[in-house]
């Protein structure tokens, strides 16, 4: 099997994944141009195929796989298929293929500017997050873990990094000023207070 044929494999298989779970509980951002395409064949199988050997290989898989969704068994028989079990290459792949790829077409969908304001991609952070705690669980690799980690660090590098965080922004000037020139006037106050103080003190005595 060559490598070309090996990535369509891959491609065909996840898009078969995307398109078969629906909008469930892994993030399902992909149009309806894309869910509406016919399934393409990979080598001698079909991507139906494919998908049925996977939900029947339930009862081959020789390793712990999670039960927390329905979607877990398809994971484990991903790993099972192309990696021999589940690993962090494994998790990396589906990452990818999975929450990653529906993250940056929901993030396409929006304008650049608006990718600093909160409200607009909270629910798109959200779901990445929930993506990659449920395949990990699934593959019963902790969660986070140093990939998952990565995975948010190259999300806020790529597309989060000029964003002004306004807890280190400066203050207005007005507040700037005032926090400048209230001490520079409570000093002569304080001065001539302690040479009054001083003043009566000698005269008393």
């Amino acid at each position: 099997m060559t490598a070309t044929s090996s990535s369509l494999m891959f491609s065909g298989y996840f898009l078969t994944l995307l398109i078969w779970a629906g909008c469930t509980t892994v993030v399902c951002l992909v149009d309806e141009k894309l869910a509406a395409q016919p399934a393409p064949t990979i080598g001698y199988h079909s991507i139906e195929m494919t998908t049925a050997n996977a939900s029947h290989g339930e009862s081959a898989l020789s390793f712990a796989c999670g039960n927390n969704t329905h979607n877990c068994m398809e994971y484990c028989s991903i790993c099972k298929r192309f990696f021999g079990k589940p690993s962090m290459q494994c998790l990396s792949t589906l990452l990818e293929h999975l929450c990653l790829k529906n993250f940056e077409i929901a993030m396409a969908s929006l304008h650049s500017n608006d990718w600093c304001i909160w409200s607009n991609v909270s629910s798109l952070y959200s779901n990445l997050s929930l993506c990659t705690e449920e395949i990990s669980d699934c593959l019963v690799i902790p969660w986070p873990n140093p990939l998952v980690e990565q995975t948010f660090v190259n999300i806020h590098s790529k597309y989060f990094q000029f964003c002004p965080t306004e807890e280190l922004s400066d203050p207005p000037p007005v507040i700037i000023f005032a926090l400048v020139i209230t001490p520079i006037c409570l000093i002569p106050v304080m001065v001539s207070l302690v040479v009054l103080k001083t003043k009566n003190g000698d005269g008393s005595s």
